[in-house]
């Protein structure tokens, strides 16, 4: 018999929030999340509505300032927002934008806006909602106007409190702490968050300054070269085929601008915006460029010779390898595929944005031939390595059908086939690989040795990749083939985890792995598959007490600390460093590196690949220049060495 529960169940049930009420119900329904990823997109929100008026023409610098206390402060000098009073709701238009949803000046056509990132005219008033408390200050008319808020709701109406001649919007806000798991901004992801603004913004300054600490941070963004210093400063690290990008632009109805320049690296780095938002997942205005650059470049070597027709066609990999290039196009009203804005679906951006790369990169490579068969040499070699890198594949794909099982010999697998409840370590040597062996818990937990150094992939090509006898064990092991084959539903294992040594040498076989990932198995970083395991560096023992593991400098002092008051001192205790995993003993390696309720684990997470590819082209390209300055400005942080 089916247990019935009493209840009344009727209109009374039925919430209704009001106002505001339900982005403080709901935070993540409007800003993504609580983290601090959503704090900081409360500081967007209002920078983006300065930089609206940028793109209208009637903004040009913009102050952001993180005052002590974690306080936000955005002032711009702009129209300033209306502070007449609204037909609708009666109270100012000012205070309407602040507390009504989806009440803002970018969904009429007269607005001023063509164009706007805002679109769904929630952002001051969100930000409001999820704050302790907001002052906007408002210059225009001739006045000065202010009004206050506490976590949404009004506190003091606008109010005129001067005159003035100037213009513009000021906004002071502080994060609500009740809804935030953090309030501290990360001043670097700010930073960087501006000057892609900046970059993107022909002419707009955007200075953005940090007070919480004794020595205040500052950035002052202005970029008269719009795209053209965007792409300069992406490849800054890396070897120019030609030395000033391809400049394409065009003004009107449909505004496109896209910035072009080729490297000698092996990736292709193609960043795409619309009205200033990051599309992450790109959409028909990349489509229009892929399309267009392939076109072009195919016409021009057959039209030169470059390119005989029984070669056939170069592919659209073989054009795109080792370029960089920044596509920005504003839309009036663009269509975004999911809330999230990371993917455009205007289909009649595609045929705009081919026509336009097709007339001016084709006069491009007419006045500039040398240009022209530089970069096309690097396509037709890329086209060998193509087929090189194909045949390869195929030969590796062959070797394993004739084998009894597709794995590498030295994986020892698990015996949990759900790959949600798998993992694999990924482990430096022999000698640590053979402790791991011993030491996991084989129902779920896999183990991949490696020996020696492996291939730095930033300096190679994919037909190098296939078949190396570092690489090709990790290939096979995870299952989801490499580069544009790489398939996320085909991993075999939902953890992969790095464990090398803490020393110089573990580090260094880290960012090999991290670079091959990065470059060829991005999916499963985005996808939060990859994690770096955290062996102990310390072990404190003691006859007649139990072992002490520390993984960091800090643990080792709060050990010695917490040994002190129990009138226990140093001198009494044996404390050894270790060099290696090899040290370790099966027990002791799954105590404390492999057991899931003890063991520390840090994922691998890429929440900006635009700093991401700077960082691993900084670190393994071939320009030693700028190696060498990073290595000299981050000496100093250095802690523990090992030579």
């Amino acid at each position: 018999m089916e247990e019935k529960f009493e209840h009344d169940y009727n209109a009374e049930q039925i919430q209704v929030l009001e106002g505001l009420e339900a982005v403080r119900k709901r935070p993540g329904m409007y800003i993504g999340s609580v983290s601090v990823r959503g704090l900081h997109h409360l500081v967007y929100e209002i920078v983006d509505n300065a930089v609206d008026e940028a793109l209208a023409g009637y903004c040009k610098n913009i102050y952001v300032t993180i005052e002590p206390g974690n306080i936000i402060c955005v002032e711009d000098d702009g129209r300033g927002i209306p502070v007449d009073i609204h037909p609708k709701t009666k109270i100012s238009a000012a205070e309407t934008v602040y507390t009504v949803l989806h009440a803002g000046g970018k969904f009429g056509g007269d607005s001023g806006y063509k164009v706007s990132g805002g679109l769904h005219g929630v952002g001051s008033s969100v930000v409001n909602a999820l704050s302790d408390w907001t002052e906007v200050t408002i210059q225009r008319d001739g006045g000065i106007f202010e009004m206050k808020f506490e976590k949404g709701k009004t506190v003091q109406s606008l109010t005129r409190i001067g005159d003035s001649d100037k213009t513009g919007t000021k906004v002071r806000f502080f994060a609500d702490g009740s809804i935030f798991e953090t309030l501290e901004y990360e001043y670097e992801v700010l930073e960087k968050r501006f000057r892609e603004m900046a970059f993107l913004t022909k002419g707009l300054r955007i200075v953005i300054e940090d007070l919480r600490e004794e020595m205040p941070k500052k950035s002052d963004f202005c970029y008269e070269g719009g795209l053209n210093s965007f792409v300069e400063y992406l490849n800054k690290n890396k070897e120019k085929l030609h030395p000033k990008p391809i400049y394409i632009e065009k003004a009107g109805d449909f505004p496109v601008e896209i910035a072009i320049q080729y490297t000698t690296s092996y990736t292709e780095n193609i960043y795409t915006f619309v009205n200033n938002i990051n599309t992450i997942e790109g959409g028909t205005h990349l489509e229009g460029f892929k399309r267009a650059l392939t076109k072009t470049f195919n016409e021009y070597a057959k039209a030169k010779n470059i390119l005989k027709e029984k070669d056939g066609n170069l592919q659209g990999d073989d054009i795109r390898e080792g370029i960089t290039a920044v596509i920005s196009v504003k839309v009036k009203d663009p269509q975004f595929e999911g809330q999230t804005k990371t993917k455009l679906g205007n289909s009649e951006v595609t045929g705009i944005v081919q026509a336009m790369v097709n007339e001016h990169l084709s006069a491009f490579l007419e006045e500039n031939p040398n240009v022209a068969k530089a970069i096309l040499d690097k396509c037709i070699s890329a086209a060998r390595a193509r087929e090189a890198a194909r045949k390869a594949r195929e030969l590796v794909r062959r070797k394993n059908a004739l084998e009894t099982t597709t794995l590498p010999g030295k994986l020892a697998d698990c015996t949990n086939k759900n790959p949600d409840e798998c993992e694999v370590y990924i482990v430096e040597g022999d000698s640590a690989g053979g402790s791991a062996k011993q030491g996991r818990d084989r129902t779920f937990q896999a183990i991949l040795p490696l020996w020696g150094k492996m291939l730095n992939v930033e300096k190679a090509r994919k037909d190098k990749i296939y078949g190396n006898e570092k690489l090709n064990p990790v290939i096979l092991a995870i299952g989801a083939g490499i580069g544009s084959d790489f398939d996320i539903t085909k991993i075999r294992y939902g953890k992969v985890i790095i464990m090398a040594d803490a020393d110089v040498d573990g580090s260094h076989i880290r960012t090999l792995l991290l670079t091959f990932f990065f470059r060829y198995m991005r999916p499963l970083i985005e996808n939060g598959n990859v994690y770096l395991a955290q062996p102990p560096l310390f072990k404190l023992s003691k006859r007649g007490m139990e072992d002490i593991y520390c993984y960091t400098e800090e643990d080792l002092t709060k050990a010695f600390k917490d040994l002190e008051e129990k009138g226990i001192s140093r001198d009494q205790v044996g404390i050894q460093r270790y060099k290696g995993l090899g040290e370790m003993n099966p027990e002791q390696l799954w105590e404390t590196t492999m057991d899931p309720a003890n063991r520390i684990l840090i994922k691998v997470t890429m929440n900006d690949a635009i700093a991401a590819d700077e960082t691993f082209s900084l670190l393994m390209g071939d320009e030693v220049g700028p190696r060498r300055k990073f290595i000299e400005d981050n000496a100093k942080y250095v802690r523990n060495l090992d030579v």
